[in-house]
């Protein structure tokens, strides 16, 4: 790429950064004008890719493109999103969260703000990937299709009337690929190599609320198990019964392909991972939280209400629940496991929202086609498949593709990761670039 094609992305990743495309499950708190404002801004930084792609509306303010190749019998989807989660007013952002600005980082020079990682990167590599090619006349060997996703944050609508728009229209993806993994830098204790993570599948996402109801009254004369008491046993009874833990293939994969790269003495074992199951999930669920999450499904209380005063005993008490379904398990099986933990009938549980765990990606050509653009792109990066914690907008393509796979090409230190729906988001300028020039190779080494 030239000095002025890597000056584009920057620039372009900058302005669309500048715009806040903050999603709410609530549409009448969302800014409209603020995505008409991207849209815009994608077209000026993008022009070829506006003239020469066909585009349908998806959403409220979604895209999907289609860039037409010399075949239509194994097409690709590219995913990202363009919606990004809400600033917290309160958190220590170094820099404005919304002003797309470069400044010095762990990484070098990078640009900060909300969505840089997650998920403009992607768009922008995308797009500048895309741009180039046209540039320089390139017609991809299959089609090729572009879906952003406007309310991925909020799990909306927008990638699900995307599906529909393909399957209405026969389009079968032999590869889709969305956000998710990444080269992941201080991902496993004592591995001093990047790991090139493509996510084969994802956990499912299942809320809960526990609700506890009882008589009020005034604090001065308690009764024995109020219902903010019920709660609180409940969630105590939960903690103490995780769900069975058991590595699922793609993690013992990621284990045996790690081994030549771990201390010594853990060779053998990672080695044999798929022989040494139990073994191995064991170590996962010793080494620390992240790497339990790899073995179960977990359960996080996040919410909870009771009396609106310190002098008022609650009639209701509630607890929701954030529950990531493990490959393998079911949503029935996750609110039967929490009823039995609980033992109080009293206790009523509601299914807030519910989402099975994507299926398992087979590891063949379209896979292999991924490791080989991350080995020629970053060499130094061990590729792995492995289970993604988060949802993303691509379970919904499981449904007209086999071949679903989660990664992002960009360097993530451990610290960029955190930042992500956190504060200080960044991603390092070169590390932009390389994305880029990653989405660029792919289209390039799509085979006839």
């Amino acid at each position: 790429m030239t000095d002025r094609t890597n000056a584009r992305v920057v620039t372009a990743l900058q302005a669309l950064v500048r715009i806040p495309t903050v999603s709410d499950r609530d549409p009448s708190r969302v800014d409209g004008e603020a995505f008409d404002r991207l849209l815009a801004e994608l077209e000026t930084q993008f022009p070829l890719l506006h003239q020469h792609l066909d585009l349908t509306r998806v959403g409220p303010h979604g895209l999907l493109f289609h860039w037409a190749g010399a075949s239509a019998e194994r097409p690709v989807v590219l995913m990202a999103h363009l919606d990004v989660v809400p600033v917290d007013g309160e958190a220590p952002w170094r820099h404005d969260p919304f002003g797309g600005a470069i400044h010095d980082s762990d990484v070098g020079p990078a640009i900060w703000g909300r969505g840089t990682l997650d998920d403009k990167g992607c768009v922008a590599g995308i797009c500048e990937a895309v741009e180039q090619l046209l540039e320089a006349g390139h017609v991809p060997a299959q089609d090729v299709w572009l879906s952003f996703g406007c309310d991925e944050e909020v799990s909306g609508t927008a990638a699900v009337e995307a599906v529909g728009v393909l399957r209405e229209r026969g389009v079968t993806p032999w590869l889709v690929l969305d956000e998710g993994g990444a080269i992941a830098g201080g991902a496993f204790p004592g591995v001093t190599a990047p790991l090139g993570v493509i996510g084969v599948t994802e956990k499912g996402t299942t809320s809960l609320e526990l609700v506890a109801e009882g008589r009020g009254g005034h604090a001065s004369t308690p009764a024995r198990n109020g219902p903010t008491a019920r709660i609180a046993r409940a969630i105590l009874r939960i903690e103490r019964s995780p769900f069975p833990a058991s590595a699922p293939p793609p993690t013992l994969e990621l284990m045996r392909r790690l081994a030549p790269h771990v201390p010594l003495p853990l060779r053998p074992l990672l080695g044999r991972a798929n022989r040494l199951a139990p073994v191995v999930t064991r170590a996962l669920l010793a080494a620390g939280p992240e790497a339990a999450a790899m073995t179960r499904t977990t359960v996080a209380t996040t919410t909870l209400s009771g009396s609106p005063a310190l002098n008022v005993i609650a009639s209701t008490a509630r607890a929701g629940l954030n529950i990531r379904v493990m490959v393998g398990d079911t949503v029935a099986g996750v609110v039967e496991h929490v009823r039995k933990a609980i033992a109080d009938d009293s206790i009523r549980i509601d299914v807030v929202e519910s989402g099975e765990p994507s299926p398992i990606s087979p590891m063949d050509e379209a896979f292999e086609l991924l490791e080989d653009c991350i080995g020629a792109v970053f060499p130094e990066a061990v590729a792995t498949p492995y289970v993604m914690m988060a949802a993303t907008d691509s379970r919904h393509f499981t449904a007209i593709s086999e071949h679903v796979y989660r990664f992002a090409p960009f360097r993530m230190t451990k610290a960029q990761r955190q930042a992500i729906h956190s504060y200080d988001e960044h991603i390092g300028v070169d590390d932009l670039v390389d994305g880029a020039r990653w989405y660029r190779l792919l289209i390039e080494r799509l085979p006839a």
